[in-house]
C-alpha cells in the first residue's frame, strides 16, 4: 500500500468517474446467540417455524443450535441492505418461545461450566446434515465450545464488471491487459484483500465492540485480563477482544503459509491444509470408544470454513462445488470482510456508518498499489492487530507501517483523510451523503477517542453493573424495536413459504441418501 501521505490525485485516478461504481452489490450475514429470558445460552432446539437451517437462505445456525446466521441476498443499495436485514430479525422474533431475545454482542451471553451445554447445530438425518454437525463436534473437541459462541458481522461485496474492464484499460502493465476479465478481476480483488488486511487496524480501532467478556467465557484458561465490573473482565484500553487470542485463533492455522498474493497459490495452500494431518488433532483421534467419528478428519483444516480469516475470496458455488472449486472454476466473486464486531446499540448488528465505512475502505483497498504481503510484513501485520485489539485506546497507542511509527489516531486520520475523495464519489453514484456521514462519524472517533464503540460499552456496562446486565437491557430495547417493525403481507407470506420449502428441501435430501454416512464420511478422511 502506498505511503500514508501521498495526495488524494493518487488515490483518484482523474478517470474514475461515479457511474463506474454504479453496480456494486452487498449482503450482509449476522450471527446472533438465543438467549434465555434468565439470561443463560438457550438450550431450545431452532424454531421449526422457522424452517431448516440446512436449506433455508436467509435464516440458518452457525456453530451451535442455539446461534442463530441471519443472511441477506445481494442488495443495490446499503438501504436496501439493512432492510431486509431488519425484516428478517422481525420474523425470527415472532418465532422465539418462551421469552428468548437475541443477544446483542459479539462476546456471548452467560454459558454454565460445561461445554457440553452449548449444543451442536441440528440439520437433520441427510449426509450433508450429519457431516454439517460432525464438522462442529470436531471445532468443539479441537477448540473448545466456547470459542464458537462468538458472534460477528460479514460484509460481503462485489464491484461491477464494467469497473474492471475500465481498470484494465488503464493498466501499463502488458502481462495485466491480456489476462481474461475473470482473471484480471481476481487478480485485483486479491489486491484489495492485503490491502484490507493492512487496514485491518483501522476498522478494528473504528467499530471494534468486543473490549469485555462475561467471565463465564474464559472458565478454565489462563488470561490478562481485569475485572471490570462484578463478572465481567476486560483490559482498560482494548476494542474488539474477539479479534485477538481470546477470539477465532488456530495455533495450527498459523503454520499454514496461506497467502493472498495471488489466487492460486491461496487455492493451493487451503488445499494442503484441508489434506495435510496435523499431530495434535491426529493425538485427538478420529472415532469415541463407541465408534462414533468426534471429527471429520485430522488434518489442519477438517474442511475449508475452517480457516478463519480476516477476509475472504468468494464465488457463489454451484451444485457439488466447494468453495475452492467455486473459485478455481470461475474466479472471485465477491469479497467477504469479517473482521467486524456487532454492534450491540444497533437492534441488526450494523447500521448505515459501518456498512458506508466498510465500502469506502473496500474500494480504497481495490484502487491503492498492493504488493506482494510477505511473512516480514504480516508479522507486523499481527503486532498492529494486536496492539490495536488490547490496547487500541491508550494514549500511546501506536502503529507500524513502512518502517515509521504513527501514533494510532494520527495513522488514522492520514487514511481517512485519503478515503474522503472516495466518500465524495459513492455518494454521487448513489445519490446520497449516507458515505460522507460515514466517515464523519469515524473521524468523531478517532478525534476522541471516547466516542469509540469500544469505549461507550466499557461505560455502559460500567453504569448497569455487569456485562450480563447491558446485554439483558439492549435484548430488551431490541426487541421492542422488532416488534413494533411493520412486516408487509408479502414479507411474511415469503417467509413463511420459505420456511415451508425449506423443511420439504431438508426432507428430500434425507430420502435421498444412497450411502451411509459412514461411506460417506470417508471420502473425507
Amino acid at each position: 500500500m502506498s505511503q500514508p501521505e501521498s495526495t488524494a490525485h493518487d488515490v483518484l485516478p482523474e478517470w474514475v468517474d461515479s457511474s463506474l461504481i454504479k453496480g456494486m452489490l452487498r449482503g450482509i450475514e449476522r450471527e446472533s446467540l438465543r438467549m434465555q429470558s434468565n439470561g443463560f445460552l438457550s438450550q431450545e432446539p431452532h424454531p421449526h417455524a422457522l424452517g431448516s437451517a440446512l436449506t433455508h437462505p436467509h435464516i440458518t445456525t452457525d456453530y451451535s443450535e442455539a446461534l442463530m446466521e441471519f443472511i441477506t441476498p445481494p442488495k443495490e443499495s446499503i438501504t436496501e441492505a439493512l432492510n431486509y436485514l431488519t425484516d428478517i430479525h422481525a420474523f425470527v422474533h415472532r418465532h422465539l418461545k418462551n421469552d428468548e431475545k437475541l443477544w446483542p454482542m459479539s462476546m456471548p451471553c452467560m454459558l454454565d461450566s460445561k461445554d457440553e451445554n452449548i449444543p451442536l447445530a441440528q440439520y437433520g438425518s441427510s449426509n450433508i446434515g450429519l457431516f454439517k454437525t460432525l464438522y462442529r463436534h470436531g471445532l468443539g473437541v479441537r477448540y473448545g465450545r466456547r470459542m464458537q459462541t462468538i458472534s460477528g458481522v460479514h460484509y460481503n461485496l462485489s464491484f461491477p464488471d464494467h469497473f474492471f474492464i475500465a481498470l484494465q484499460e488503464q493498466e501499463t502493465d502488458e502481462e495485466l491487459r491480456a489476462l481474461s476479465l475473470q482473471d484480471y478481476r481476481s487478480h485485483r480483488y486479491m489486491g484489495l484483500i492485503r490491502n484490507f488486511i493492512r487496514l485491518t487496524p483501522l476498522v478494528i480501532f473504528l467499530v471494534g465492540a468486543s473490549p469485555a467478556v462475561c467471565q463465564c467465557f474464559m472458565t478454565g484458561r489462563d488470561h490478562h485480563l481485569f475485572p471490570l465490573v462484578r463478572g465481567t473482565l476486560y483490559t482498560p484500553y482494548s476494542t474488539a477482544l474477539r479479534m485477538g487470542r481470546f477470539g477465532y485463533q488456530n495455533s495450527a492455522q498459523k503454520q499454514l503459509g496461506i497467502h493472498y498474493n495471488n489466487l492460486q497459490d491461496y487455492l493451493e495452500g487451503l488445499q494442503k491444509a484441508v489434506r495435510t494431518p496435523y499431530k495434535q488433532f491426529t493425538r485427538l483421534g478420529l472415532d469415541d470408544a463407541n465408534g462414533q467419528p468426534i471429527q471429520i478428519n485430522d488434518h489442519v483444516l477438517q474442511i475449508e470454513n475452517e480457516y478463519y480469516s480476516l477476509v475472504r475470496p468468494k464465488q457463489v458455488p454451484k451444485e457439488g462445488e466447494t468453495p475452492s472449486q467455486a473459485l478455481q472454476n470461475r474466479g472471485i466473486g465477491y469479497v467477504e470482510l469479517r473482521a467486524v464486531d456487532v454492534n450491540p446499540y444497533s437492534a441488526i448488528g450494523i447500521n448505515e456508518d459501518t456498512a458506508g465505512f466498510l465500502e469506502v475502505v473496500a474500494l480504497y483497498c481495490l484502487l491503492q498499489d498492493s504488493p506482494a504481503l510477505l511473512d516480514a510484513e504480516q508479522e507486523i501485520i499481527d503486532q498492529n492487530q494486536a496492539e490495536v485489539v488490547n490496547r487500541g485506546r491508550a494514549y500511546n497507542a501506536a502503529i507500524m507501517e513502512n518502517g515509521q511509527r504513527y501514533m494510532i489516531e494520527d495513522w488514522c486520520n492520514l487514511h481517512l483523510q485519503r478515503m474522503q475523495p472516495l466518500a465524495q464519489l459513492l455518494d454521487q453514484a448513489y445519490e446520497t451523503d449516507l458515505y460522507s456521514n460515514a466517515m464523519q462519524a469515524m473521524q468523531i472517533r478517532v478525534d476522541e477517542v471516547d466516542a469509540t464503540l469500544s469505549a461507550l460499552i466499557v461505560g455502559d456496562i460500567r453504569s448497569h453493573s455487569s456485562m450480563w446486565q447491558f446485554g439483558q437491557h439492549l435484548a430488551h430495547q431490541h426487541s421492542n424495536l422488532y416488534e413494533s417493525h411493520r412486516l408487509s403481507k408479502e414479507t411474511l407470506k415469503y417467509f413463511n413459504e420459505l420456511s415451508q420449502k425449506s423443511l420439504q428441501q431438508q426432507q428430500q435430501l434425507e430420502q435421498d441418501n444412497t450411502i451411509s454416512f459412514t461411506e460417506y464420511l470417508a471420502q473425507y478422511r
